[in-house]
């Protein structure tokens, strides 16, 4: 069995092995963005106001660990605080929240080993209000167990318009199921399917000046799920723009 290297924060190797088992993994969580989580919005996924993409103010910024270069941007985690540990006398027994993968929370080399979010740490800085569902307010940090879960959504798949003539910038946003984008592509009226790559986020690019026509798109999430989107945004089109669909992931 693969153990995650997050498991070195167990108390024993026996407990690591069982909560491995059981699909937990161990790490730490502070909070940020104020009482009203107003502060988290934006952020490093470029999802911008997080309740007109999707993802609401139960949303996380993830260490470099987790964040993995934008990648997990979207993703949905199930965390409950770890009473077994030390610091959690802080813990509220019994109590969970899922939030959203929606920003990074980033090193800080002025403190030791770049602080809670330095590499190598799991650790999930959460709107307050999302860590207040946990964690005693005046703890400031808690020990805390978690796992990646099914994302659950509210209406379609969006696809936000940025770029220029020369080239397009898609957020892609709203995904259910794994809640994140494996791979993208995009159609215009007078194109072939052109492969997107991830310029940062949940921000994909084409190098294809697609301005003047009609915009499909084609999703496969990284739980494995492919979904084409046929004709989301109409020729006339301008930078800036969201469009919602019908259409969402189960996987």
């Amino acid at each position: 069995m693969k153990i995650n290297k997050s498991l070195v924060l167990c108390l024993s190797f026996s407990a690591c092995l069982a909560l491995a088992a059981a699909g937990w993994s161990p790490g730490t969580a502070t909070f940020y963005g104020g009482a009203d989580g107003s502060g988290t919005m934006g952020g490093a996924c470029g999802y911008d106001n997080l309740y007109n993409a999707g993802y609401g103010v139960n949303n996380a910024a993830l260490s470099s660990t987790l964040f993995n270069d934008g990648a997990s941007c979207g993703q949905c985690y199930l965390i409950t605080c770890d009473a077994s540990r030390p610091g959690g006398q802080w813990c509220k027994p019994g109590n969970s929240i899922t939030v959203s993968a929606t920003n990074l929370c980033p090193a800080n080399y002025a403190l030791p080993n770049g602080g809670w979010c330095g590499p190598g740490r799991p650790h999930f800085d959460m709107s307050q209000p999302a860590w207040e569902r946990i964690g005693i307010y005046s703890a400031g940090v808690i020990p805390v167990l978690y796992q990646q879960v099914k994302c659950s959504r509210t209406g379609g798949v969006r696809f936000g318009i940025a770029g220029s003539q020369y080239f397009l910038l898609v957020n892609i946003q709203n995904l259910g199921g794994s809640g994140s984008v494996g791979a993208a592509w995009v159609k215009g009226d007078r194109t072939g399917w052109i492969q997107m790559s991830r310029n940062w986020g949940a921000n994909w690019q084409a190098l294809a000046g697609l301005v003047g026509q009609g915009l499909s798109f084609a999703v496969t999430t990284t739980g494995g799920q492919y979904i084409q989107f046929w004709n989301v945004v109409p020729r006339w089109w301008q930078f800036g723009q969201t469009y919602t669909t019908t259409q969402n992931f189960y996987y």
